[in-house]
């Protein structure tokens, strides 16, 4: 964004609550346009009707509009939107006038820069600005419109992006002073915007302050595609807006629980611009300038707002009335202080439907796993076979079973992965019990992982990318990660191939760190380490240091890269004792146990099959250490003799002890609730292990 626009809107807006103008369509609806506006002398032989068609005005009637804008900016407004809300080739589609897209948001965007340039030389002190609009589209990226194929969309992301691109370029050539994504009933389609926004800049050389603005439905305070505030914010927070917002579908009584959420969690400006009320039976809105405006007041004397205007219904007396009502209230405080660093996050912040904030206090994150056909061989024949309703039924055992993130890998060599990974996405997604957590697009293949992020509207993972192919090559992906807003796994792997040492692992994670951070602009936050946990007790003398190393590891990079998060596969170490699940439970959960201690922040789990620290039986505990932190030479041995005398001769592990069914009704409850509860779903005090609870958190 040029500077000096960037600097001009941000010190107005710390100055004073900013007034956005009213609504287009209700302004065009009271000149009672006729058919031949809409068609001008340059759509005279057009072969469909063009009333109702808006945005087409710019070409045909653009005197109307600039006379909008008047109105506006007479009443106060600092910024008016540029009259492009359908303004795409997706939505003038049906019009059949896609191939007029460009010219229309060049015409809108010069069209108020005439008007807005005109009222800022009037008076310079006062700077009126330009926003150029993006509407949601008239179709979605995260919602079928068929109820009977919930996999099927009418639209897919790189066509949106496209379109967008599109729009972008036609309202920066056009001179618009700012962007604005509005109107998002789908963050799928805001995030496909926002997309195409970073490539239009990158392209031209220059960037635009954006601004995002999303709208609630209804009364449960979550979008059309059915995510709540938070989760909103964090999927879109990428873009690090100059303001985000609520607009449309709510009145401003209906909004203030909503715009009260997003102004407690979100690090940049926030906009309210409300429709004049709900709308009556008619279709039209009854809700005064005055009446509308108390409520607007309120906003801006609770310290909510730094932008004010009006959506649907509103017209220039609903916006000189909400100028009038919060002139001389104090704009909301940004949090964290000005500039860029209020756009880092303190804490790692993901998204499904709902939010998931990893801050000090939050618990070790169980990854599930068995959404991977690499790690859940029941998962990968359903996915083979074709039987999609019930893959999606060992994702949503996963997150029942206290998964907060669930992996989906597709990684088969009789797999169509990148097909596969979309069909099963595009079905999550039609899932709130399971879309409701983040999602890690796991492969490796790029190809897939992106395929993966086009699907998927809330802030994932990706696991992961690496050094392996370069630096070039890792900047690539990794930017593309970033303009899909995306979290990243960096596995310790670089041109040399994967660390096994702990100088390796470390120097690999905070070469990765630095790239990340200086070259492609991460938040550090957003960056999660994977060191490599390698299988222990294999027989092989070289593989006895790889758990100690992990964790050391873990240790190191954690304190050299400050606010990234360190992962792992923690099934990984214990490859050597498959099929005997008692042995591998309680091998994971001693390793966990340490490792969380060591900074280890999530890991990929079973999270339905994983022991109780706490109640694994003392000898196996004893060698299972032994071999963790290779004690002696012959450690490997001993566990594997011992882990030999727990399977019968068929192989399966000794049925638990049930004693505890005839202990008295308190202890089996607490026994119950003990093994019942998701293992990991309490934080590991920082204190020795012989003052730990009975219950693995």
């Amino acid at each position: 964004m040029t500077a000096d626009v960037l600097s001009t809107l941000t010190q107005a807006a710390q100055n004073r609550i900013l007034i956005i103008d009213g609504a287009m369509g209700t302004m065009i609806q009271q000149y009672r346009l006729e058919e031949q506006d809409f068609r001008g002398d340059k759509f005279r032989d057009h072969h469909r009707d063009l009333k109702g068609n808006n945005d087409l005005l710019s070409l045909t009637r653009p005197d109307v509009i600039e006379a909008i804008h008047q109105a506006y900016l007479e009443a106060g407004a600092d910024i008016i939107e540029t009259n492009t809300f359908n303004a795409t080739s997706i939505s003038q589609a049906d019009y059949d006038t896609a191939q007029h897209a460009y010219a229309i948001n060049l015409a809108a965007a010069c069209i108020a820069r005439i008007a807005a340039d005109d009222w800022t030389a009037q008076n310079p002190a006062k700077p009126r600005f330009v926003a150029g609009a993006l509407g949601p589209l008239n179709k979605t990226l995260s919602l079928s419109p068929d109820v009977n194929d919930p996999g099927y969309r009418a639209l897919r992301f790189d066509d949106a992006r496209n379109a967008y691109a599109e729009q972008v370029r036609g309202l920066m050539d056009g001179g618009a002073h700012l962007l604005l994504v509005e109107t998002i009933f789908d963050t799928l389609n805001c995030k496909a915007a926002l997309f195409a926004i970073e490539e239009v800049m990158a392209e031209k050389g220059r960037r635009l302050p954006v601004m995002i603005s999303g709208t609630i439905t209804d009364a449960s305070g979550r979008t059309l595609s059915g995510q709540t505030v938070e989760a909103f914010w964090i999927s879109i927070q990428h873009a690090r807006p100059f303001s985000v917002g609520l607009n449309c579908a709510l009145g401003a009584k209906e909004m203030r629980p909503h715009l009260e959420a997003l102004s407690a969690i979100a690090g940049c400006f926030i906009s309210a611009y409300p429709n004049a009320g709900l709308p009556n039976a008619f279709g039209e809105y009854d809700q005064t300038p005055h009446e509308m405006c108390e409520f607007i007041g309120d906003f801006a004397r609770s310290g909510l707002v730094n932008i004010v205007g009006g959506c649907c219904g509103t017209t220039p007396a609903h916006i000189r009335h909400i100028a009038q009502q919060v002139t001389g209230i104090a704009p909301r405080p940004l949090p964290g202080g000005q500039g860029e660093s209020r756009t880092k996050n303190k804490y790692t912040m993901l998204a499904g439907l709902e939010p998931l904030i990893i801050r000090p206090e939050t618990n070790f994150v169980n990854i599930g796993e068995r959404t991977n056909v690499t790690g859940s061989k029941q998962f990968a024949n359903l996915i083979k076979a074709g039987k999609l309703a019930d893959a999606l039924q060992v994702a949503r055992q996963q997150v029942e079973n206290g998964a907060q993130i669930i992996d989906v890998n597709m990684d088969e060599g009789l797999l169509d992965s990148e097909r596969a990974m979309v069909e099963f996405l595009l079905l999550v997604a039609a899932e709130p019990d399971i879309a409701k957590v983040p999602v890690m697009v796991d492969s490796s293949r790029f190809q897939v992982i992106e395929a993966g992020l086009k699907c998927l509207q809330g802030k994932s993972i990706v696991n992961s990318i690496s050094l392996k192919e370069g630096e070039a090559e890792f900047v690539r992906q990794a930017v593309i990660c970033r303009r899909h807003g995306a979290a990243v796994v960096v596995m310790a792997f670089d041109e040399n191939g994967q660390a096994d040492t702990i100088d390796r692992k470390v120097d690999i994670c905070e070469r990765a760190y630095r790239i990340l951070t200086e070259k492609v602009g991460f938040d550090p936050t957003d960056i999660i380490f994977d060191p490599n946990i390698f299988a222990v007790a294999t027989g092989i003398e070289e593989h006895n240091e790889y758990a100690i190393n992990y964790i050391e590891a873990t240790r190191i990079i954690k304190q050299r890269c400050p606010g990234a998060r360190v992962s792992g596969g923690v099934s990984n170490l214990s490859f050597a004792f498959r099929g005997n699940n008692k042995v591998r439970e309680a091998m994971h959960a001693a390793f966990l146990f340490h490792a969380i201690q060591a900074g280890m922040d999530m890991g990929i789990v079973n999270a339905g099959m994983i022991e109780v620290y706490a109640e694994i039986p003392k000898d196996l505990l004893q060698r299972i250490e032994d071999v963790l932190f290779n004690r002696y030479p012959s450690a490997t041995e001993a566990l594997v003799r011992y882990a030999e005398s727990l399977t019968d001769t068929g192989g399966r592990a000794v049925e638990k002890d049930l004693a505890w069914r005839e202990t008295s009704v308190e202890a089996r409850i607490t026994h119950a609730l003990v093994k019942a509860s998701p293992i990991l779903s309490r934080r590991i005090p920082k204190r020795p292990a012989s003052s730990f609870p009975h219950r693995f958190p």
